[in-house]
């Protein structure tokens, strides 16, 4: 059961905006939403957002930029989904539309795994993409 509670909104750093939108741009899974909580408290992070980002990177040109931020950035678009406060910027939102995030966990190592509708092609190490 999905229970995203999508408002990306625009926000200042001292005051988020709280009007609803139709849709936000990613849907974390599950296994991303514990995740993203087990580090916020292992860090003491509480109330930090989970900021994604689309940024220059590798060798398609495009990657991921994923940090816990305190404050988000004017204009970032916010959302809350099971707890977890979620913020990107209007350009990153523009490539993350549809993107699900997982939380993969194997014997060969564990990481965010990015399912990006808009992603026509990635490199051979899967770190960076085109569009």
């Amino acid at each position: 059961m999905d229970t995203a509670t999508p408002s990306p909104t625009p926000a200042t750093p001292a005051a988020p905006a709280t009007e609803a939108a139709p849709t936000s741009p990613v849907r974390l899974t599950e296994a991303a939403v514990k995740q993203v909580k087990e580090v916020i408290k292992a860090q003491g992070f509480e109330n930090y957002f989970f900021s994604i980002r689309v940024v220059p990177a590798g060798c398609s040109g495009l990657g991921y930029d994923l940090n816990l931020v305190k404050e988000t950035k004017p204009n970032d678009l916010t959302w809350e989904q099971e707890g977890v406060r979620i913020a990107t910027d209007a350009l990153s939102s523009q490539y993350l539309l549809g993107t699900t995030v997982d939380y993969v966990s194997t014997v060969t190592g564990a990481g965010f795994k990015f399912e990006n509708p808009n992603a026509k092609s990635s490199c051979g190490c899967g770190t960076s993409f085109t569009t």
